[in-house]
């Protein structure tokens, strides 16, 4: 790259928020630049892939529906990859069961089932054929390693994605377009006047006018020189992937009970058993025996059939994780130029396309439909700590 070259705009972070908020970016006309430190450890390269708002009955009304619009963006995304030929984005339907599958979670289920079809008459979608109760026997049947359950909803049209494949299909698609990606780190942000000027890498100062930062877990860097309060956190989340040779699972549902754990099959004869939720947890991304133990022990206790599967693989993901739980989207209060995109915890890859392309639509001055307030920086309050004296 040569000294002084300029940008519309430069995204922190090569995770799905960030190479989604590129991919936007050069879509809608910027010269972009992404910078990616590639760390160990991030979420997008962990994440289960679930896509499933409507069966979701712990999460607030605002990420509701922010997740539900988002997910309804996936298949127009999808598409649009596949006629630019940029990979293949990890992305199907394949249903989802929620079950009951021990007395002491009948209680929850029927308080979900309660919200779940509360929020699918208020919504008018999905349609009833497309989410409902269905019997334990009837569960069995679409996921036969799973124990006899106490009750069960199906939600037929529920998806599943490959984080790792559609950041891939993003990148290719987003650098066809132009988008130029460094590997490194942002040393600092550059600010004058109350205004991004560009950023830092390497000792060298690159200009952009707009800068995204969406490090993930690492986004906290940047709040001391912003002013602001960015509480975003790593939480350590492990996940056992399971073979099970000569079975077809191409067919099989995704599987969540109640003790905040999950199953996701895939076509290659693999199931997802996961995952820990360690806040806390530091920058460690790390296997555990005791976090190990916590997933292997959920995924029999929910399938039991699952028990002579092999062991294939052992992921660890850091989640950024805020302390209210819901992502921050949009521009930083008193800084002309600079907008985040972090805090997403652990459903990053449900939410990940739309915030590109939300926080893009922000940078490129472009109107934005979606009410984004509920995740808006400003509802941490008290700054960080005084910016620079050189930010101007």
């Amino acid at each position: 790259m040569r000294a002084g070259e300029t940008f519309d705009a430069v995204v922190v972070g090569g995770g799905l928020l960030g190479m989604a908020t590129a991919y936007h970016l050069v879509t809608g006309g910027a010269r972009t630049l992404l910078v990616d430190r590639a760390d160990v450890g991030r979420a997008t390269d962990a994440g289960a892939g679930i896509l499933s708002p409507e069966t979701n009955s712990r999460d607030p009304e605002a990420w509701y529906f922010l997740a539900m619009e988002s997910v309804e963006y996936y298949p127009t995304l999808v598409e649009r990859l596949r006629s630019e030929q940029s990979g293949d984005p990890g992305y199907a339907r394949c249903g989802k069961l929620v079950v009951a599958a021990s007395d002491d979670e009948v209680e929850s289920f029927v308080q979900a089932r309660r919200i779940i079809f509360e929020r699918q008459r208020r919504a008018g979608r999905p349609r009833p054929a497309a989410l409902r109760e269905i019997s334990p026997t009837e569960a069995r049947e679409l996921f036969p390693p799973l124990a006899t359950v106490h009750g069960a909803i199906y939600s037929r049209d529920a998806a599943r994605v490959d984080g790792r494949l559609l950041n891939r299909a993003l990148r290719a698609a987003a650098e066809a377009r132009g988008l130029v990606v460094r590997e490194g780190s942002v040393e600092r942000l550059e600010l004058a006047g109350g205004a991004a000027q560009g950023v830092t890498v390497s000792g060298q100062t690159i200009g952009a006018g707009a800068v995204a930062i969406a490090g993930g877990a690492w986004s906290d860097a940047f709040a001391r020189q912003l002013g602001v309060a960015i509480p975003v956190a790593p939480q350590r989340g492990q996940i056992v992937h399971l073979g099970l040779g000569g079975t077809d699972t191409s067919h099989w549902p995704m599987v969540n009970a109640f003790h905040h754990h999950y199953l996701v099959a895939w076509p290659d004869s693999r199931v997802v058993a996961g995952a820990t939720r360690e806040t806390g947890s530091g920058f460690v991304p790390r296997t555990t025996a005791a976090g190990v133990r916590e997933v292997l022990d959920e995924a029999l206790r929910v399938a039991p059939g699952l028990a002579r599967a092999e062991i294939r693989e052992i992921r660890v993901g850091l989640r950024p994780l805020t302390v209210d739980t819901l992502p921050v989207l949009g521009p930083v209060p008193d800084v002309r130029g600079v907008f985040l995109n972090t805090g997403h915890g652990p459903t990053g890859l449900t939410l990940g396309p739309l915030s590109g392309r939300i926080v893009a639509d922000q940078m490129l001055g472009k109107p934005v439909t979606t009410d984004v307030t509920a995740f808006a920086i400003r509802r941490f309050g008290a700054h960080a700590g005084a910016r620079d004296p050189r930010d101007g």
